[in-house]
C-alpha cells in the first residue's frame, strides 16, 4: 500500500510539474508550482532565449525536459493558389487583412531542452501550398502541439495533425479535411482524452464536424457533424460525478460531447459572437465567453444539463480567453482591462480595472502561486495579485513583442516572442 501511494504521488507532482497542452494540466492556465521568479527583465532572471525561424502563436509545451513549439516559416511564392470563396449573407467576402495563400509554408515541429534552450531536433510537417488565408497578424502554427511525454501531436488546421515521438520520429499523420475559416486561419488545439486525440474541426462553410483520433495510429474512431459556423476556441475536458464532458463554443450554441464516443450530452446558448477564447472550469463550474461582436459570458455546472448559473455582458475578450483560478474568473479585454467575477455566483469584485498604461493583448492569462500574469503584445507582463481586491505587484518585460500566451513547468516559465522562446528562472 505505501509502495501505490508513492508512486501515485509521484506520478501527480510530474502531471502537475509538466505542461502538456494549451494552458496546461487543466487548460486553465494554471499551474500549481511554488518559487518561481516573478521579477524579471532582459538581464535579470533569463535563463535562456532561442531564436525560433518563422512566426507562431502556438504556446509551448513542456514534458520533463524537453520542451516543444511549431513554427511557421515562408518557403517561395505560390503565386497561382487561391484561397476559397468566403461568403457572409449570401454574398462573396474577403477580410481586407487576410493574406498567406500566395506564399509556400514549412510548418515544423521543435523540440527543445528545457535546460539549456538547445534545439534538439526539427521536423518539417508540412511544406506547400495553404487552403486558406489567415489573418496578417496571426499565424498557420498558431495551435498549441499537445504531448502525452511519449509522443507530440502537431495541428496546422486543414494542412494536418502530425505526430512525433519524443526523440523525433515520425509516426503518422492525418488529414483531417479542408476547413475555411474566413481567411482568419487556424486557431483550435487538439485535446487529449485517453487513447483520443479530439479535434473541433469548424468551418464557415457549415461542414463542421468534431472528430476523435486514435492518438497511437492517427486512425479515425468517431465523428460527429456540427452545423456551427467556424471557430477558433480549444474545446475543454472537464470531469464531474461519474462521467467527462467535452464542452465546445460557438457563436449560437454550446454543446456538452461525451468525449469517448462523440454522443451529444446537450446544448445550451451560444456566446453570441466568435468563438475565439477558450472555456475555462473550476469548483465544478465551467465559463464560456466571446467578445465580438458581443461580449458575453455564461456560467454552468459541469456535469449538469448546461442551464445558466448566472451571465455577464461586459468585460470579455475577442481573442484573451478568461482564467479560472481559486473561487474566482477572471475575464480580460483586448485592451488589457481586468474583471474578476466570484464563480460560484457571478457577483462582480471588481471590474474594467487596467494593469498598465495601456497596450493590446493576445495571448492569454496564466496564473501561479496567488498572482496572475497578464502579457501584453508589447511583451511586457503584469503581475497581478489574485483575488478579489485588484493589486498589480510589478511589470516585466522580455525585451520583444509577445504574442502567444505564457506555459509554466518544472519551475521555469516560457514566454514565447516574436523572435525568440525565453525560459524564466531564478
Amino acid at each position: 500500500m505505501r509502495v501505490c501511494f508513492v508512486l501515485a504521488l509521484a506520478v501527480g507532482q510530474l502531471a502537475a510539474a509538466n505542461w502538456p497542452q494549451w494552458r496546461g494540466p487543466g487548460s486553465n492556465g494554471v499551474s500549481a508550482e511554488k518559487g518561481i521568479p516573478d521579477v524579471w527583465s532582459p538581464d535579470r532572471n533569463i535563463a535562456w532565449k532561442t531564436p525560433i525561424p518563422g512566426r507562431g502563436r502556438s504556446s509551448p509545451v513542456v514534458w520533463g525536459d524537453r520542451v516543444f513549439l511549431t513554427t511557421d516559416v515562408e518557403a517561395g511564392k505560390a503565386e497561382g493558389n487561391k484561397p476559397p470563396i468566403h461568403r457572409i449573407n449570401g454574398e462573396p467576402f474577403r477580410h481586407p487583412d487576410s493574406i498567406g495563400a500566395n506564399v509556400r509554408h514549412k510548418l515544423i515541429v521543435l523540440c527543445l531542452d528545457r535546460m539549456s534552450g538547445k534545439v534538439i531536433w526539427q521536423q518539417t510537417a508540412y511544406e506547400g501550398v495553404v487552403f486558406d488565408e489567415r489573418h496578417k497578424a496571426g499565424s498557420y502554427a498558431a495551435p498549441t502541439p499537445v504531448t502525452d511525454g511519449h509522443a507530440v501531436y502537431a495541428y496546422f488546421g486543414s494542412e494536418g495533425l502530425y505526430a512525433y515521438s519524443i526523440s523525433g520520429k515520425f509516426l503518422w499523420k492525418h488529414d483531417p479535411g479542408n476547413m475555411q475559416t474566413v481567411g482568419m486561419g487556424p486557431g483550435t488545439s487538439p485535446v487529449l482524452s485517453g487513447e483520443l486525440l479530439i479535434l473541433q474541426c469548424d468551418s464557415s462553410d457549415q461542414k463542421s464536424k468534431l472528430v476523435g483520433i486514435h492518438r497511437k495510429n492517427g486512425e479515425l474512431v468517431w465523428k460527429t457533424e456540427r452545423t456551427t459556423d467556424v471557430t477558433w476556441a480549444t474545446p475543454l475536458l472537464v470531469g464531474a460525478a461519474d462521467r467527462q464532458e467535452l464542452i465546445t463554443t460557438a457563436n449560437d450554441v454550446v454543446i456538452s460531447y461525451n468525449p469517448r464516443t462523440g454522443q451529444e450530452r446537450w446544448r445550451g446558448p451560444g456566446v453570441k459572437g466568435n468563438a475565439v477564447p477558450s472555456p475555462v472550469s473550476g469548483n465544478g463550474i465551467v465559463v464560456v465567453s466571446a467578445g465580438y461582436p458581443d461580449k458575453y459570458a455564461w456560467a454552468f455546472r459541469a456535469g449538469g444539463d448546461g442551464k445558466p448559473l448566472w451571465e455577464y455582458t461586459k468585460g470579455t475578450a475577442y481573442v484573451p480567453s478568461p482564467i479560472f483560478y481559486g473561487d474566482f474568473v477572471y475575464l480580460i479585454t483586448d485592451k488589457g482591462l481586468v474583471t474578476c467575477i466570484e464563480a460560484s455566483n457571478g457577483k462582480v469584485r471588481y471590474e474594467g480595472k487596467r494593469p498598465g498604461p495601456g497596450g493590446q493583448f493576445a495571448g492569454s492569462p496564466v496564473a501561479y502561486d496567488g498572482k496572475i500574469l497578464l502579457t501584453s503584445e508589447d511583451g511586457e507582463t503584469h503581475v497581478v495579485q489574485a483575488g478579489p481586491e485588484f493589486a498589480v505587484l510589478r511589470t516585466n518585460s522580455v525585451g520583444e513583442p509577445v504574442l502567444a500566451s505564457p506555459a509554466i513547468a518544472n519551475g521555469m516559465i516560457f514566454i514565447r516572442g516574436r523572435d525568440h522562446l525565453f525560459a524564466i528562472s531564478q
